[in-house]
């Protein structure tokens, strides 16, 4: 339906209204370094600790290297994330353009204070994102002001143009890079059904012309699989001896079985942080109908799929709409807890740089069917020893997986078994953040990454080489 331009109007002021009530929460200070201890400064542009992995990994990276003695200091822009005791956060206030409920808003006037706060609204109405650019540089004046608090920075995925500043400031700088948004480009591209449909996408991912810039410029980066470091290189032009590989991990005293949780017969899980192709939900979707024809089936979707959206059209398409349950802003407690409800969990993903969904189902001892896109099978392991492996985009093999899977009980028992096994070798945060502070010492002490392949001629970590400028998007 199309909005008068009275509806229009009112809509723009109740969101101007609500944006003059947007509290900026305190600083909180971290706990002191123990002895040997690093003082970290960790930024993350967006901090939202249940939508999308970035959130969750600095709430727990960042609270097992306080474990370990490291002072860390998260720097996070809205949403704000969720900090652990002895943890210290810095809110780094934007103008959150893309918050629910009311994303690719217009801010009240008052809410420009600089010039920075005026191009990044500029960027938007270009239909870019300039959120991680924007970012870097509000960070890169924090940390300019505190250079004696910190020893070293730690960039979480932001890649932003205030990144090279920083290592001009003098900064050490570490980034963890989960996987190239390249992919998420070249899928989401594939999927536009229309010139301007092409345009706007193309135009959205115009910031990845900046984040590929400062990624070859960068030092040292860590990525989470070795999927990841080889499309990072190939993709993103990134020389593989500044990269080496730390696996992401999941907290098992939480994703665990419960003894009072028994399996609803029929019943699969997905978790997904966006509607967009790349996680694969509408293939997945396609599975659970042909499915149907065969026997009673449910599938929850840990999510909230955008209205009007494909996920929301495939749906209807479908009619699917009593068969799957869409849920969202539950605790971590309750995610577990669903989990040990479903016979099987599924990552559909066209592409995964790891996929902490999937650790946690395994965690929870929930026989996993996911695709092989990117990183998947180093994460779930040999195909029918820890889980079962699908191609990508193909509803038919995950129909026929699953089903599989719900038709053995024999075979759900054996590989939910060795899937948590597997997780509890491999993929706990504390192995994380020994990996990641093994990173910082290798920063600090102008060494090789540890892993990272060597190469004749590579320059000290300290070193960036030329410096090429990029544009905001």
């Amino acid at each position: 339906m199309v909005k008068s331009p009275r509806q229009r109007w009112l809509e723009m002021r109740e969101s101007w209204e609500r944006s003059t009530h947007v509290e900026v929460p305190e600083r909180i200070a971290p706990a002191p370094p123990g002895p040997g201890g690093l003082r970290i400064a960790f930024l993350i542009y967006r901090g939202n600790p249940r939508c999308g992995g970035q959130g969750v990994y600095t709430r727990h990276v960042s609270r097992e290297l306080a474990a370990l003695g490291h002072s860390v200091e998260v720097f996070s822009g809205q949403p704000w994330p969720d900090v652990d005791p002895g943890v210290g956060f810095t809110p780094v206030p934007g103008l959150d353009l893309y918050r629910e409920p009311d994303p690719f808003r217009v801010p009240h006037p008052r809410e420009f204070g600089d010039r920075l706060d005026a191009l990044e609204f500029a960027v938007m109405c270009t239909a870019g994102f300039g959120e991680p650019w924007a970012y870097s540089l509000r960070a890169r004046r924090l940390l300019a002001e505190r250079r004696d608090d910190f020893d070293l920075v730690h960039d979480n995925q932001c890649l932003g143009q205030g990144m090279l500043g920083m290592l001009d400031d003098g900064w050490p700088l570490l980034t963890t890079l989960h996987h190239p948004i390249t992919v998420d480009r070249q899928l989401a591209l594939s999927h536009t059904t229309n010139p301007w449909q092409r345009f706007t996408t193309a135009r959205w991912f115009g910031f990845l012309r900046m984040q590929v810039r400062v990624a070859r410029a960068l030092p040292a980066i860590v990525t989470v699989s070795e999927s990841s470091r080889a499309d990072i290189a190939e993709q993103m032009g990134v020389a593989p001896e500044r990269m080496t590989v730390v696996p992401v991990g999941v907290d098992t005293d939480v994703y665990r079985p419960f003894p009072d949780v028994h399996p609803v017969p029929g019943r699969l899980m997905v978790t997904t942080s966006s509607d967009v192709p790349m996680k694969g939900l509408v293939p997945l979707l396609e599975a659970v109908a042909k499915l149907r024809t065969e026997r009673e089936v449910e599938l929850v979707v840990i999510g909230k799929p955008r209205p009007g959206g494909r996920v929301d059209r495939a749906i209807e398409r479908l009619g699917l709409s009593g068969v799957v349950r869409c849920v969202s802003g539950i605790s971590d407690n309750e995610l577990a807890r669903l989990y040990g409800e479903a016979q099987v969990a599924v990552c559909p993903s066209l592409y995964e740089g790891f996929s902490l969904p999937t650790v946690e189902a395994m965690a929870c001892g929930v026989p996993v069917v996911a695709t092989t896109g990117g990183a998947l099978p180093e994460v779930v392991g040999r195909d029918g020893e820890t889980g079962l492996l699908v191609p990508p985009d193909d509803p038919g093999a995950l129909a026929a997986a699953i089903g599989r899977m719900l038709d053995d009980p024999e075979l759900r028992a054996r590989l939910g078994a060795a899937g948590r096994e597997r997780v509890l070798g491999r993929f706990t945060w504390k192995v994380t953040a020994r990996g990641t502070a093994e990173c910082y010492r290798a920063i600090m002490e102008g060494r090789r990454l540890p892993g990272a392949p060597a190469a004749a001629g590579a320059p000290p970590l300290g070193l960036r080489g030329v410096r090429e400028v990029p544009q905001p998007c």
